[in-house]
């Protein structure tokens, strides 16, 4: 049985085969087809940070894989209650076929997991937000951008950071991360990456100037300044990230037909300009949209590899 934790837990092929599986899957829903790979099945949706995308996505995916979605928040079970995760664990993977998680602390998820007897999805933690990146990939893909992508990240070293990370070095393009002084990204994480790439040959290259960054890239991403959680540090990364806006200026320093990428909900006149939302409008919400698919794929693909 496979868990979807981080993406440094899986092969590049095995990646390919969920975008592949989700490939499919939007092609049939653009013509009406519905498959009901994951029929009578139950998945477990414990939130403990909310979500816009992650719980539209998942609750309608499952849906139209025939299975059926429960929304479980920190106010709704025991686990917000001082019931130790394990024993959570242990009940609703008795019940449910499936569980996705969106929590803060990684470590959480990690021993729900341990003690799971289901496959468990990582929504998003602190550290880590891999099935953005399963949707981020897919829309690479979709607009002919591959391994020869030159990716730069430019604002925080964060969850998405991290994730970018692990992507870059198990597809093995060229990642460039511009974040201020102070808001590097986890080192042991970096160190992680920076093996990993040693086999696929990607380039991995962190430092603190955007323009160094942008300069000659096919793709241009960004996240919001301040995450869930750090709303009380707001005033003050605002400070700290003056700069690192993506504007048409910035924009202008990588290849002439780059795409722009955001995770959203994107900060107009924080991240990004109010400009390069509209101009990149196109691809942003096909990016948004591909987290039903990505979602899609990865969970008719955890079932295949439990049942096989």
């Amino acid at each position: 049985m496979r868990h979807f934790l981080t993406l440094k837990d899986f092969t590049k092929e095995e990646i390919l085969e969920i975008i592949n599986i989700a490939v499919d899957i939007k092609k049939d829903l653009s013509a009406g087809v519905y498959k009901k790979q994951l029929e009578n099945q139950t998945l477990a949706m414990i939130f403990e940070k909310s979500s816009t995308r992650t719980r539209v996505s998942f609750e309608t995916g499952m849906f139209q894989l025939g299975g059926h979605a429960l929304f479980l928040s920190n106010r709704d079970i025991h686990l917000g209650r001082g019931e130790p995760i394990a024993d959570t664990a242990k009940v609703i993977s008795s019940m449910c076929d499936m569980v996705m998680i969106r929590t803060f602390e990684h470590s959480m998820i990690e021993e729900f997991t341990a003690n799971s007897s289901v496959p468990v999805i990582n929504g998003l933690t602190d550290s880590y937000h891999p099935v953005q990146l399963l949707a981020d990939y897919l829309t690479m893909l979709e607009y002919g951008i591959n391994e020869n992508a030159v990716v730069a990240y430019v604002g925080d070293g964060n969850n998405m950071t991290h994730s970018w990370m692990f992507l870059a070095a198990k597809m093995g393009f060229d990642l460039r991360i511009a974040t201020p002084k102070g808001y590097e990204v986890d080192s042991d994480v970096l160190e992680e990456a920076l093996e990993i790439a040693k086999l696929s040959g990607a380039s991995i290259t962190v430092m603190n100037d955007p323009a160094e960054a942008i300069k000659c890239a096919t793709i241009v991403t960004t996240d919001t300044w301040a995450s869930m959680g750090q709303e009380d540090e707001k005033d003050e990364r605002v400070k700290a990230f003056k700069g690192y806006m993506i504007d048409n200026e910035k924009m202008n320093l990588a290849t002439q037909n780059a795409k722009f990428l955001h995770c959203l909900p994107a900060y107009r006149g924080q991240e990004v300009s109010e400009e390069i939302m509209d101009t990149h409008s196109e691809i942003i919400f096909n990016e948004a949209e591909n987290r039903l698919h990505a979602q899609k794929g990865l969970m008719v693909w955890l079932d295949k590899q439990r049942n096989k």
